[in-house]
């Protein structure tokens, strides 16, 4: 594959262009699911730089989210494996890319731009400046679950946490966690030995978890390393969080912080306002190219449709081959890129890190 000149790919600058704030890269991939993750290896293997976006704190979308512990035997060339073990072999597989992500955002807008390329921007600011996008969305961004005790929402990301990736910020202070699935638990006996003093509090002395980590959380109560409050929150002031007990009584449990663990859910979100078409809730694409009827938008895994669709991961690595050799002609328009195999090709190697 001959070496393609970076310098010569843009279409002149736009005003947005000239914000240093505004990232510009050849594609932009929503969605860091398995297919996301695949998208940016093929995209890697042409050249093409991408930046990824996924509403969740990691890599993974559904597939560690939902099953991450649970077996996956479809997978080519790998007889057994579980949805935390294919995003972890795939993380590694594209580490020679460099691709950035950006966690913790949704694409909440998407314009084109007179010179043809899309403007987007995300639900925490930040802006991309993109000649092509990747929809890798499964079946909607998958976002945790908002606890609905009235006015809440404003102590988001000081004292109100969802689904924290970085449990450290919370050693020496009093933490409650609230939930009771294995994300819950596992938070909880995390926070057991780095925090102050740790609350779990759920709706019932019961749990939606692994009976093995059911039975550790149960030895770290008994040994009081953590707490067990049952009952329902009814409010929070940032300081307090006030319970509502199965025996009609109201309690309130003292925090430093707050870490709601409630499971997530899909949401098609923003993507059903950008003017695609749309058929229940999935995108339309070609077969040749898996491209959305816009140009340079495309979409691949859970999220498209197309006559004799199956959702399969594997059927999602097919698409996501495709649609970034698609993105060459917009990537690359009037060059013509030649196919090389990962096998022989010093090139692929040299990118790949293993020549």
């Amino acid at each position: 594959m001959e070496r393609r000149d970076r310098q010569d790919r843009g279409a002149g600058p736009l005003n947005a262009a000239a914000d240093p704030a505004v990232v510009e890269t050849d594609a932009l991939i929503i969605g860091a699911g398995p297919v996301g993750l695949f998208q940016a290896f093929q995209l890697g293997l042409l050249e093409i730089s991408c930046h990824i976006v996924d509403a969740l704190p990691r890599a993974g979308g559904q597939c560690v989210e939902l099953y991450g512990d649970k077996p996956i035997y479809d997978i080519p060339g790998t007889p057994r494996t579980t949805g935390q073990g294919l995003v972890e072999s795939l993380l590694e597989q594209i580490a020679p890319f460099k691709p950035t992500f950006h966690y913790d955002e949704q694409v909440a807008t998407l314009a084109r731009q007179p010179d043809g390329r899309l403007l987007m921007g995300t639900s925490r600011g930040t802006t991309f400046l993109a000649k092509t996008v990747f929809i890798a969305a499964g079946v909607g961004a998958f976002v945790p679950r908002r606890m609905t005790v009235e006015g809440i929402a404003r102590f988001e990301g000081s004292k109100l946490f969802y689904h924290p990736e970085a449990l450290e910020q919370f050693a020496g202070r009093t933490v409650v966690v609230h939930g009771g699935d294995d994300a819950a638990l596992e938070t909880a006996l995390a926070l057991a030995g780095q925090a102050k003093q740790v609350t779990l509090l759920h709706r019932r002395d019961a749990f939606n978890a692994d009976d093995a980590l059911v039975a550790r959380f149960r030895k770290a109560v008994s040994a009081g390393d953590i707490r067990l409050a049952i009952g329902q929150p009814t409010g929070f002031d940032g300081t307090r969080v006030q319970v509502a007990t199965p025996d009609a009584q109201t309690v309130d449990l003292s925090v430093d912080a707050l870490i709601a663990c409630l499971g997530i859910s899909p949401r098609l979100g923003p993507i059903a306002d950008w003017g695609l078409e749309l058929e229940r809730k999935q995108v339309p694409v070609d077969t040749e190219r898996f491209e959305t009827r816009e140009r340079g938008v495309f979409a691949v895994g859970d999220v498209n449709t197309y006559p004799g669709k199956k959702k399969l991961i594997v059927c999602g690595f097919h698409e996501a081959t495709l649609a970034a050799w698609a993105a060459t002609t917009v990537v690359f328009p009037g060059q013509s890129i030649p196919l090389q195999y990962t096998t022989t090709s010093t090139r692929l190697h040299t990118l790949l890190g293993v020549g």
